[in-house]
């Protein structure tokens, strides 16, 4: 599989270009992270980006019948160049093929909070995103985001499963993970395998504005459940995933 790797934008990082190129995901440490979407725009709004974590609401679509989920969800437009636009409200959909275990149905989530959702910090990151996978789709023309908070809980015995549907892939084609909380909590290591390879690696997303960017039609992902360190103490994991489609 050949990749085009001069970024449309000067801003696209060709480290991390090139290590999803070579390896199909990249590692970004906090600060590198920080770093880079600070080039792009703003971070000015991120306490209260951050915060509205407190404000997601129970995943009611769990095949296991588990409460440790909570989420909002939303989803953009985004030509090649220009204005980012949000969409109308709709369903989050996976086949069968890529998600066995919560896939076939419309999942009709909250949406994002309005002024998160236009807010500086989610803002400046769909335009990082965008840079870096339109560095290697050249070709795309525009592209369908869909944007995750994901909350996941552990409690004392009941571990937190962030992908309870084990190592997968999204049926998309470039995906961000980006940490922005981890409180109380051990494990989530971050797991991914090359789907022709079979070469695989594991890594920790523990400091804010920590991420990981996959090429999703190259690697399996998957995270290892979150068991509490103090058990009478919340514990969780807060992440925001973005996904990329090329239409």
């Amino acid at each position: 599989m050949t990749y085009a790797t001069t970024p449309l934008n000067a801003s696209a990082d060709k480290d991390i270009v090139r290590a999803l190129v070579d390896d199909g995901y990249a590692r970004v440490r906090a600060a590198r992270m920080r770093q880079q979407l600070i080039q792009i725009g703003p971070l000015a709004d991120w306490p209260d980006f951050a915060a509205s974590w407190d404000d997601l609401v129970l995943d009611t679509y769990m095949a296991d019948h588990g409460r440790y989920r909570l989420r909002r969800h939303a989803v953009y437009a985004a030509p090649c160049a220009g204005e980012i636009r949000r969409e109308s409200h709709q369903p989050h959909y996976q086949s069968l093929d890529y998600n066995p275990l919560h896939g076939g149905i419309e999942r009709w989530y909250e949406p994002i909070a309005p002024a998160i959702g236009a807010g500086q910090s989610l803002g400046t990151i769909l335009h990082f995103c965008r840079d870096i996978f339109g560095a290697l789709a050249p070709a795309a023309r525009a592209w369908r985001i869909e944007t995750h908070q994901f909350r996941i809980e552990a409690r004392a015995g009941s571990p937190g499963k962030p992908t309870p549907e084990g190592m997968h892939r999204d049926g998309v084609d470039y995906v961000l993970v980006l940490l922005v909380q981890r409180r109380n909590i051990q494990s989530g290591t971050t797991m991914i395998e090359n789907v022709d390879t079979k070469r695989s690696n594991s890594f920790t997303l523990t400091d804010p504005l920590d991420a990981a960017l996959v090429d999703d039609a190259r690697v399996y992902h998957g995270v290892t459940p979150v068991e509490p360190l103090d058990a009478s103490r919340p514990a969780y994991r807060d992440v925001l995933v973005v996904t990329f489609r090329k239409t």
